[in-house]
């Protein structure tokens, strides 16, 4: 009786680190995250399979294209690690096509989630706190978001790794089945929600913009007019323009920040901005 391949911890935990540290191994366009996926299978492929061939032909299942959230993601290469090993093992219901069936199939699901809620959730929320740190030019803000981010990115990862193993193809009803939908709706809600707090607490837009009588007493204050009217109004126009050049016109966050200091600098020497304001 042929005894049952089985996947050393050391090397589940190498194929681990494999992705955590090399996801984005030669990103490109093309490619995304496809040579980040092949470094992280291969020391399963070279434990599973001793032949040369056997190996060769086993790697050319994982470099389909393939893209999702990173550090969700990771419970993408666990489930693979996982059927890999009962394809090894003689398992007639895992092929090629299987694999990269599943990876296709969660590729989309797992980024929706991945994206409201780490993006779009726990890195405003964690950097909300950093800001709060950072008060007064304080670097016990930028220690903080360092520290913090890179341990529940690390313990994050390697336990959705190993769960993903665990679970196998059990995990994929779970993440496109209707709990899935759930979850992501769900999360995303609660992205936006974060995004608008962090935005309302750190973001503070005003104008300096006033009418003044003859003997130079002003008698009209604009940011008073409009903090009658809709306080933070400002605050909310910028917000929003900035969103719809990176979602709708596709511009960098770099090109949008440069074009805030364009529109800032313009603002200061045509009065309508005053450069002793906090923003």
């Amino acid at each position: 009786m042929t005894e049952k391949k089985k996947i050393s911890q050391k090397t589940l935990t190498k194929s681990f680190h494999n992705w955590y540290y090399g996801h984005l191994t030669c990103f490109s366009q093309e490619h995304m995250q496809t040579f980040g996926y092949l470094t992280s299978m291969l020391p399963i492929i070279e434990e599973l399979y001793p032949n040369k061939e056997d190996q060769q032909k086993a790697m050319q299942t994982y470099t389909a294209f393939f893209n999702t959230e990173p550090q969700l993601g990771t419970i993408v290469v666990g489930i693979t690690a996982g059927l890999e090993e009962a394809r090894a093992n003689g398992s007639d219901e895992v092929t090629d096509e299987t694999i990269n069936g599943l990876r296709a199939g969660l590729m989309g699901p797992v980024a929706g989630i991945g994206d409201s809620l780490v993006v779009g959730t726990l890195i405003p929320v964690i950097l909300g706190i950093a800001l709060g740190l950072s008060t007064g030019g304080s670097p016990i803000g930028a220690i903080f978001y360092i520290i913090v981010w890179n341990l529940l990115a690390y313990f994050g990862m390697r336990f959705a790794y190993f769960k993903g193993y665990e679970l196998g193809d059990k995990a994929v009803e779970f993440l496109v089945g209707p709990q899935g939908k759930a979850i992501r709706r769900a999360v995303g809600i609660v992205g936006g929600m974060v995004i608008g707090a962090v935005a309302a607490t750190w973001v503070s837009v005003k104008t300096a913009f006033q009418l003044k009588d003859a003997a130079g007493e002003p008698y009209l204050v604009l940011q008073d007019k409009l903090d009658g009217v809709y306080p933070g109004l400002l605050t909310a126009i910028v917000i929003y323009i900035c969103w719809w050049l990176m979602a709708k016109k596709n511009l960098s966050p770099i090109k949008v920040m440069l074009l805030l200091v364009v529109v800032a600098f313009v603002g200061v020497v045509l009065g309508f901005f005053d450069p002793g304001l906090s923003y």
